[in-house]
Parts: C-alpha cells; sequence; structure tokens
C-alpha cells in the first residue's frame, strides 16, 4: 500500500475514502463502496502511477476487483485513471460528462507537461444517466444525482443514504479555493443548499479532508464573498483579473490555489451580466490569466 500517494479511510460500514494530500490541484480522492464481495469505485485520480496505487489498495483491502466507476465530472484528475480498471467495471456518469470527456481528451496533461502522466488513454463512461440513478453494490444503495450547473455542467453527487454518506466531487472541496470557471456560481450555492438538504452526517469533497456538513458553510461563504466581488468589479469597470488583483483574501487567504479568483470572477462576471449558468467562457485565456496572476504556473504534484 503506497501511503506517499494516499491513504485509505473507512468513513462507514462499506464506505472507503482514499485521500491524496494536499488536495491540490490535480490530488484529487476518490470514494469506494464495498459489499457482498463487490466493489464501485467514485473517481479514478490523474496518473496512471496513482490510479493503480488505487486499485491496488482497493483489491488489498477488500479482496474485490472493481465492476463499477462512477465520474463525478469530466476533468482528467477525476476520470483520467479510468483505464486503469477497464475492461473489468462499467463506467457511470452524467451523460454530458461523457461528451465533455471526448471533446477535452488529455488535453489537461498540456497545462503541466512537468507532471509524470504515464502511459494514460481516455476511457470514456460507457453508461450515462440525465437525472438521477440507483447504483447496486451488494446490500449498499447508492443513489447518482446530478445537481444542474454547478463545479461544472456534468456534475454527480453520490448519496449513500444507509451511511449517510455523500460524495460532492468538486463542488465542494476542503481547503482548496472552489472553482466554478466550468460551471455556475449561482448554480454551485443552489447545489449547497440542495445538498443540505440530504443531512449527510458525513461529506466527502473532491479535494481535501472528510468532514461533516459544515463543509458547506465554508463553500457558501466563498461563493457569497465571491458574487459581491463580481458586483462590485463590474460596477467599478474592472477586468476580472484587475478585480483579482486588488482584493485582499481575508479569511480566504488559507486556501489553496487562490489563482482560482481568476477564473471564478471570469464565471461570476458572467452571470452578473446576465449570462446563461454553465455558458462556455474561453477556458484555455482564463488559464492563462490565473497563471498571470499566480507570476508563474501554479504547481501541480500529481
Amino acid at each position: 500500500m503506497n501511503h506517499t500517494l494516499g491513504h485509505m479511510q473507512e468513513v462507514a460500514d462499506g464506505v472507503l475514502v482514499y485521500v491524496q494530500p494536499d488536495g491540490g490541484w490535480c490530488l484529487s480522492n476518490a470514494g469506494v463502496l464495498v459489499s457482498g464481495g463487490e466493489a464501485a469505485v467514485i473517481d479514478t485520480a490523474a496518473t496512471e502511477r496513482r490510479a493503480r496505487a488505487l486499485r491496488a489498495e482497493i483489491v488489498s483491502l477488500t479482496g474485490a476487483v472493481p465492476r463499477t466507476v462512477v465520474n463525478t465530472h469530466f476533468h482528467g484528475d477525476h476520470s483520467f485513471g479510468n483505464y486503469v480498471f477497464t475492461p473489468d467495471a462499467v463506467i457511470v456518469a452524467h451523460e454530458a460528462a461523457r461528451a465533455e470527456m471526448a471533446v477535452a481528451g488529455l488535453g489537461l496533461q498540456g497545462l503541466w507537461p512537468g507532471v509524470d502522466w504515464g502511459n494514460v488513454a481516455l476511457a470514456l463512461p460507457t453508461l450515462t444517466f440525465r437525472d438521477r440513478m440507483t447504483l447496486h453494490v451488494g446490500e449498499l444503495t447508492a443513489q447518482l444525482i446530478h445537481p444542474g450547473p454547478a463545479h461544472t455542467t456534468t456534475d454527480t453527487v453520490v448519496w449513500v443514504p444507509d451511511r449517510s454518506v455523500l460524495f460532492v466531487g468538486d463542488i465542494v472541496m476542503n481547503g482548496a479555493t472552489p472553482f466554478c470557471l466550468m460551471g455556475s456560481v449561482a448554480g454551485s450555492l443552489r447545489t449547497i443548499e440542495h445538498l443540505r438538504s440530504y443531512g449527510a452526517r458525513t461529506v466527502v469533497t473532491g479535494h481535501g479532508p472528510v468532514g461533516g456538513p459544515e463543509i458547506f458553510d465554508a463553500g457558501e461563504a466563498y461563493l457569497r464573498w465571491l458574487q459581491q466581488l463580481a458586483a462590485d468589479g463590474v460596477r467599478a469597470g474592472l477586468s476580472p483579473l484587475q478585480m483579482a488583483r486588488m482584493t485582499d483574501l481575508g479569511e480566504f487567504a488559507g486556501l489553496l490555489d487562490s489563482e482560482r479568483l481568476v477564473g471564478n470572477l471570469h464565471r461570476a462576471y458572467a452571470e452578473e451580466n446576465g449570462r446563461a449558468p454553465g455558458v462556455a467562457l474561453d477556458v484555455a485565456e482564463i488559464f492563462a490569466e490565473m497563471v498571470e496572476f499566480h507570476g508563474s504556473l501554479p504547481a501541480c504534484h500529481a
């Protein structure tokens, strides 16, 4: 078991979480549901090395070969490892996630050419859904739910009601700056309010330590602050990058990957100006502004 890459923790009977510190760029968490000799995986890591370590740990701890993979959204740090679990596993995601994965391909690798991605191969979802579906893993039942635009337009949350565990993907992150560039700020706030209604005891975010419902409070506070920044910036005629540069991060200064503020402001500006949630923005151009804000390419330790 390679604890230098991540560590597995049991958060409820038959529900495990593989946490990859420190939760920054491309260091995402994965979930495992185990029951009756069956296993399902929620997200699959960014690199070949990390995906193989995840699979090996699952098999070592549970004795089960995963037969189902669920992707919480299309980003490569949650889906590049899919191919390591094929052909044994069926890959499940929202229908829009499959489409976005096909378009994005392995492009994420170009943002961080210094990362050892390994021999990653694109493995698209083979089973998709539109609104919700039910997954059975032995005696465990999980609800897969598409909440609408939030972190992206392709998000899936996984609710395990009998264990009161909620996997929220990157809609909320614990200790890292939220990122709505490819989704919606307003949609994220609506989704957080909806997710609270589940009453989950355990909340598993896409990045950072496992927590409880208090994680929603931190995410909501950042997003409401972001909306106010955008309103102020639009009124002042400042660009998102200009607004980011003059902003004191205050209580959010300790969050990882603060350069995401630039991308978040672009999304919040779009919504402040009446554009539809999730409408496509120029991600490459905006990421270049994030690099400019940071002063160099942000570190990725995948």
